[in-house]
């Protein structure tokens, strides 16, 4: 798992099948990068979150055996500590 912040959406008209239903968020890491995620948590853009970014695991929390999915966000992070420092969000 990686801890990223939700920076935006993906609106698409088209989309595979596996998709229908959920939101698409623009996913970027700390330290740098950036992720496309399926959204299975109420996460909104602006908020610290964890991602999944392992593709067939990403895919069992969706239950599906075949999808064109790599990362899901399954939390919204509420508070990070490191060492038992609080870390900002």
């Amino acid at each position: 798992m990686k801890v990223g912040k939700v920076v935006g959406t993906v609106v698409s008209t088209v989309n595979a099948p596996v998709l229908d239903g959920h939101r698409l968020l623009i996913c970027e890491y700390d330290g740098g990068g950036y992720t496309i995620a399926v959204g299975v948590v109420d996460a909104g853009v602006g908020e610290p979150v964890l991602i999944l970014d392992e593709g067939s695991s990403a895919r069992q929390i969706l239950g599906l055996e075949w999808g064109a999915i790599r990362a899901v966000v399954v939390g919204v992070i509420d508070e990070l500590a490191i060492d038992g420092e609080l870390q900002p969000l």
